[in-house]
């Protein structure tokens, strides 16, 4: 409320109050009351009062003030930033659709990767399995084998040959050295012939049986031994054959990721 407002507010205030009092002043003046200091008093008051709205009202309007432009400079940044988004955003959708067809692409091709994974796997487990058991099947009967030489060389060093040749032992190493045995085909008919007990006069000493047994012997574990080693090979290969299909870029586990 402005100044001259406050004054014509006063004014008529004034005017009507002191109206008012005219008709009881001679009762008043008899009682000894003087009207016009209530009237000053009481427009003071007023005044005081008016005063402090105007006051009030002003400490409102600035805050109000204050606001709007603290406000406004808020509203502004925050619609920038806002238009600023929108002006990046297609180019965003447009990156997120080219990825999202990607991954599409990534995980059909890892899904492929991964069946050919299976599949290699599980024909190299089949084969494995099969070398194994081979092995396991010529390592026995070549330990076998490898037992009933040194039995027949410990026999014959003790001379104890025409037992030995009367057990199963001496026929089974007969049946080896006949169909399987690496040795020469003269050195094998001397053998079959000893170890059949039919050698006569004609056979040769037991010093030359026992060193054709140990020769034979010893290519034996020479053999025994180079297939073990083929064999330790191949579960190495085969281990990391199925590392590298766990692992590897179209590995199964890594499909899992």
């Amino acid at each position: 409320m402005s100044w001259t407002k406050k004054q014509t507010f006063l004014f008529a205030a004034f005017i009507v109050i002191t109206g008012g009092t005219a008709l009881q002043q001679s009762t008043e003046e008899r009682t000894g009351a003087n009207p016009i200091r209530k009237v000053v008093t009481m427009l003071q008051n007023m005044q005081k009062q008016v005063e402090e709205e105007g006051e009030r009202e002003k400490k409102l309007y600035e805050k109000f003030m204050c606001y709007c432009q603290s406000g406004g400079k808020e509203l502004e940044a925050s619609i920038s930033g806002a238009e600023n988004k929108v002006s990046t955003l297609p180019a965003e959708i447009t990156a997120a659709e080219e990825k999202l067809v990607q991954l599409k692409d990534d995980i059909k091709q890892h899904q492929i990767d991964r069946a050919a994974a299976k599949s290699a796997m599980s024909k190299a487990t089949a084969l494995r399995n099969k070398e194994a058991a081979e092995f396991a099947k010529l390592k026995a009967e070549a330990d076998a084998n490898m037992l009933a030489v040194a039995k027949a060389i410990i026999a014959l060093e003790k001379g104890l040959g025409a037992g030995f040749l009367q057990t199963r032992a001496a026929q089974d190493l007969r049946t080896f050295v006949m169909n399987k045995a690496d040795v020469d085909d003269v050195d094998r008919q001397i053998l079959v012939s000893f170890l059949a007990a039919n050698g006569g006069e004609a056979s040769p000493g037991t010093d030359q049986i026992v060193g054709m047994l140990k020769q034979m012997e010893a290519s034996m574990k020479s053999v025994l031994s180079d297939g073990m080693k083929e064999e330790e090979a191949a579960i190495d290969a085969y281990k990391k054959l199925m590392d590298s299909k766990k692992t590897g870029s179209g590995g199964i586990d890594r499909v899992h990721q």
